[in-house]
């Protein structure tokens, strides 16, 4: 479960650019070096952020390879851990063997493609796309077709409501009997606005921006086109969600909170709001904040407005630093594959992207007291299967969304005219990507 899905601050703009001249200047891929004989031994580093569920895996697979020697680097913040990321490819040295990727950050490395092995070419035959879910496996891939990360989990996204407010307020609280609500942001906002007037003006969802990141990433493209030139204006997709969700702020929805805040917190606990944009790790974070004073409460259905969506998971890579690429590679592959992602989610809930481990009984009965005893594996792999292509996000996309849309979101909230806060947004989007 990793709940810090945007860490890059405006400054990385900078330093990017500044790379992305370096990387051109490269001349194409570096060459691989040799494999390592079968019994030299052979030392490898590992670097992750947050949860993984890695621990128990790395001495496993040193027992299995008996000459290879994992050095774990575990980061606590995804944020600052991709910002150091920037600095090592720069600097061209200082990178682990296998790099992770949060999926937020990874259009500001895809096209840095020279700095990255292709593990279509040089992973295991095992490792095929077959593997993973089409649109997990697809998103890795730059614009010349190279693979640079095996998928690790991901975030896909289902709905969660707080049963007693649902209740007090005259709504149905069954989570079979609430999947009309949410069935497209129209009707999720409309009964947003019906919940406002029952429930003596109670707030519907916790932040703006948490909704429309999700309205945003449903789209065909997002903030950036597929020409890596800024999109926001020219997309009527953000322009209809920016309305939508603005809309919906001006009738009390919002309970104009911000994402991983002190407050926003303590607002699962007070009951703040009544319903929750959730992909699969935000469970863990409302079991978390919430207390087991709101056990049974909470409740989790499967459905979403428009269908379906992600927010979350990472992908492992092999930079062209490593010296050993041939058995990072195999590492990155073992460690995502479907036996051991399975093994991942139950030590600490990461969801597996694997087509195989979707239908492992082991995630498929795995139920949780909390919201009910919902069978939450089954739900969340049907949830995952609803995702169709991955959106392209451009360099620049993942600062968009954190120093750009939802300041401006947050601005609207406080009393800023949505016109205004449009302007902003778009302003600010201008400088990230100039």
């Amino acid at each position: 479960m990793r709940t810090i899905r945007n860490g890059l601050v405006l400054a990385l703009g900078i330093t990017m650019t500044a790379l992305g001249a370096t990387a051109c200047s490269g001349g194409g891929d570096q060459q691989t070096p040799a494999a390592a004989g079968p019994n030299e031994h052979v030392d490898l580093t590992l670097a992750t952020f947050t949860e993984f569920g890695y621990e128990a895996l790395i001495p496993e697979y040193e027992r299995l390879h008996p000459n290879i020697k994992i050095t774990h680097r575990k980061t606590g913040q995804g944020g600052p851990y991709h910002e150091d990321l920037v600095t090592k490819l720069a600097a061209g040295s200082g990178l682990a063997d296998v790099t992770a990727l949060e999926e937020g950050h990874l259009s500001d490395f895809l096209d840095k493609g020279s700095k990255f092995n292709d593990l279509s070419k040089i992973g295991p035959a095992d490792a095929s796309p077959d593997r993973w879910l089409p649109w997990k496996y697809e998103a890795a891939k730059t614009k010349d077709g190279k693979l640079i990360g095996y998928g690790t989990d991901i975030g896909p996204l289902a709905m969660c409501y707080r049963k007693d407010m649902f209740k007090a307020a005259g709504l149905p609280d069954d989570p079979e009997a609430v999947k009309p609500l949410f069935a497209t942001w129209d009707s999720y906002f409309a009964a947003g606005a019906d919940f406002v007037k029952k429930s003596n003006g109670k707030a519907w969802f916790d932040s703006a921006a948490q909704n429309f990141n999700a309205m945003v990433n449903q789209l065909p493209q997002g903030y950036i086109g597929n020409d890596d030139k800024l999109a926001v204006e020219s997309n009527q997709g953000i322009k209809d969600a920016w309305t939508k969700v603005t809309d919906a702020v001006a009738k009390g929805e919002s309970a104009k909170l911000t994402a991983f805040s002190n407050e926003w917190n303590t607002g699962f606990k007070q009951g703040a709001f009544a319903t929750k944009v959730c992909p699969a790790w935000m469970l863990g974070v409302i079991k978390e904040q919430a207390g087991p004073e709101n056990a049974g409460k909470w409740a989790v259905t499967a459905a979403f407005p428009g269908g379906g969506g992600n927010w979350g998971g990472s992908y492992l890579t092999v930079p062209t630093q490593s010296k050993h690429p041939k058995e990072a590679a195999e590492l990155a592959a073992w460690l995502t594959a479907p036996e051991q992602q399975i093994k991942a989610f139950q030590a600490k809930g990461t969801f597996p992207s694997q087509v195989k481990a979707l239908s492992d009984p082991a995630l498929l009965s795995k139920t949780d007291d909390y919201f009910g005893g919902t069978k939450v594996g089954e739900l969340f792999a049907e949830q995952a299967k609803k995702v169709q292509k991955p959106q392209y996000k451009g360099p620049g996309d993942g600062q968009i969304q954190e120093n750009a849309s939802s300041p401006a979101l947050q601005a609207v909230e406080q009393g800023k005219s949505a016109a205004d806060g449009w302007n902003q947004m778009v302003e600010a989007a201008k400088k990230i990507t100039r």
